[in-house]
């Protein structure tokens, strides 16, 4: 199996190749005996949001098995997690996949193999969202899966100087589609609206988060915030919005233990000027006309020391943020950081990551 490219975002992380890991009935073989409550299948078993579910999982006595799902074992994987290896961008992932949802008796499948941060590899990630999120849905629908929990993405809205302040659910995902990080994902979003009509009766949830912030989550956002100069489009100031780590692996055990189909916006209370952000972090700011940043920026990013592409300059100039009533009202989503509150949470322990590093460089 080819090991997975560096994402750069602290969620897929690289590794090397390894013998499939079991630790629980065969796919393919005798199925595994019914067992009293939900059997929890979650893709990206070994990312980070993964790795905190299966946290909270293993803790929930109403949880019978978990079965997880990954080219490695997550860290938190206890006595109720089975371990299997699966690699999406592999041609064969669909069957196999198939199996181990059959096999295991899979009641809940959580699809969380998506990159939180966008990469060079564009073929690779299409292969593992796109066409990775069809070959899931194609398994668990074959496997009869009952629902469907998705990771999802706010940015996918796209930044435009003609958002309103707050976009609904019911907003189209207009993300610049020329850029994968956004086409694919978007497309992962059909496919799960697709089986949602072919697979009556099933429940499917898509959750579309605000950048996630906190002190241990490594994503576009935190490297970003982390540089001591930090970028800025000259003569703009957009609002912004984040979820705190905590309450995004909340939303999600909170979509695994209520049946509310549909798309929810999983936001923190509260929006911030970018000024006011990097402040709050401690940083200066840097503005840069977005003419010579996105030239900067295009030749940064085909050199791989950019962060992020130069679609992404966008979100330094236009507003793209969500209201999150739906998912007060439908799924009882409320979320106990502010987006003040993430940052600050965030802001906290890069202090003592540059203290570490300073410490360090001296050293």
């Amino acid at each position: 199996m080819a090991s997975r490219p560096d994402s750069k975002s602290g969620q897929l992380a690289p590794t090397a190749p390894s013998a499939p890991s079991y630790s629980g009935g065969q796919p393919g073989g005798r199925r595994s005996p019914v067992t009293k409550g939900p059997v929890v299948a979650l893709t990206g078993a070994a990312s980070f949001l993964g790795t905190n579910v299966i946290g909270l999982l293993e803790e929930d006595e109403r949880i019978a098995r978990i079965v997880a799902i990954d080219i490695k074992p997550p860290s938190t994987a206890g006595k109720k997690t089975r371990s299997y290896e699966v690699d999406f961008t592999q041609p064969t992932a669909e069957a196999r996949l198939g199996e181990v949802l059959a096999a295991e008796r899979a009641d809940i499948l959580v699809h969380l193999a998506f990159l939180s941060s966008p990469t060079t590899a564009s073929a690779w990630a299409h292969e593992l969202e796109s066409v990775g999120t069809m070959h899931v849905l194609v398994a668990a629908r074959h496997a009869q899966v009952r629902k469907v929990v998705m990771w999802s993405q706010t940015l996918l809205y796209g930044a435009h100087p003609s958002n309103p302040n707050f976009l609904s659910e019911r907003h189209p995902l207009r993300a610049d589609r020329h850029e994968p990080f956004f086409s694919d994902k978007v497309e992962a979003e059909a496919e799960a609206s697709k089986f949602a009509r072919r697979a009556p009766g099933s429940v499917v949830t898509i959750l579309r988060m605000a950048p996630i912030l906190g002190p241990t989550v490594h994503n576009y956002m935190t490297r970003y915030l982390a540089h001591r100069m930090v970028p800025t489009m000259m003569g703009f100031d957009p609002l912004l919005q984040f979820i705190h780590e905590v309450d995004a692996i909340a939303a999600i055990k909170l979509a695994i233990d209520r049946d509310v189909p549909g798309t929810f916006n999983i936001v923190g209370d509260g929006v911030l000027p970018l000024s006011t952000v990097i402040k709050l972090a401690g940083r200066i700011a840097l503005p840069i006309p977005h003419p010579v940043a996105e030239s900067i920026c295009a030749l940064g990013w085909l050199a791989q020391v950019a962060d992020v592409p130069p679609t992404f300059l966008k979100y330094l100039r236009f507003l793209c943020v969500a209201d999150g009533t739906k998912a007060q009202k439908e799924m009882g989503f409320r979320p106990a950081y502010t987006t003040r509150e993430a940052l600050l949470d965030f802001v906290s322990a890069q202090r003592l990551r540059d203290v570490k590093l300073l410490q360090e460089n001296v050293a």
